[in-house]
């Protein structure tokens, strides 16, 4: 009897072991994140909406500026270029203008710069042509300068404010989070973990708009210093070739 046991032990024991061996592995149950920005916007009331869409759009513009701006900045130093490598090796002041893009910065401060050495002519005052040509050039750097400073104050604003728009979605949310908690009676970790995590999402989200838009303004505020610059220089040389080209023409005393 004890040898046929052993035996009908042997003789199952590989059966068992295959269907041991042939059961599927047991999957975890996949369960959906209940929060985060989809709960967020889901479960949300208006005021929580109107945050979020206000966040956005400042991101939107802020990026839209901070884009827009490294292409003006590249195309200015293009300009730039063209004008120390065309300009002064022209035979007159008007032969380097016409070199120049119609477009360009420096041709728009070079033509102004003509014009008032023209209007110079005919002033009845007695104004020295130094100063007249000076003022015409500082005004036309002048233009450039504000053109270079255009949308940087979106950049500051958003900057400056996102951080308390996204700050006041998360007051609120937490305010809505413990009425619900309130009006529901039950104060456990579990149901107020959730919605106040929702709402401190406001304050990452308003964080995340923020710290692009003050690391772009101020790089886009170091790379105008730069530009304008050598704009200043250009103005400063064609000043003087305007005077030089001026005192030439007077006639021998």
């Amino acid at each position: 009897m004890h040898i046929l046991a052993l035996f009908l032990q042997t003789a199952t024991s590989p059966a068992l072991g295959t269907a041991t061996q042939s059961l599927p592995p047991i999957q975890p149950a996949v369960t959906s994140n209940p929060y985060g920005l989809a709960a967020l916007w889901a479960q949300g009331d208006p005021v929580a909406r109107i945050t979020i869409v206000i966040l956005v759009l400042m991101s939107l513009a802020s990026w839209y500026v901070l884009i827009t701006k490294l292409i003006a900045q590249g195309r200015l130093g293009a300009q730039g270029r063209a004008a120390n490598e065309k300009f002064f090796k022209a035979n007159t002041v008007r032969q380097g203008a016409d070199f120049l893009e119609k477009n360009s910065a420096y041709r728009y401060i070079a033509e102004a710069a003509l014009e008032a050495t023209r209007k110079h002519e005919g002033l009845i005052g007695q104004v020295d042509l130094n100063t007249w040509v000076a003022q015409s050039i500082e005004r036309a750097v002048g233009t450039i300068h504000s053109r270079t400073q255009e949308g940087l104050a979106v950049l500051a604003t958003v900057g400056s404010t996102a951080p308390f728009v996204g700050l006041f979605g998360t007051v609120w949310g937490i305010y809505n989070a413990l009425v619900r908690i309130g009006a529901s009676g039950q104060a456990s970790i579990d149901k107020v973990a959730g919605p106040v995590g929702e709402a401190l999402i406001m304050t990452a989200i308003g964080l995340a708009v923020a710290v692009p838009a003050v690391l772009g303004y101020n790089w886009l505020v170091r790379r105008n210093k730069v530009a304008m610059d050598t704009v200043r220089n250009f103005g400063s040389d064609l000043h003087t070739v305007l005077l030089a080209a001026g005192a030439a023409q007077k006639p021998a005393a």
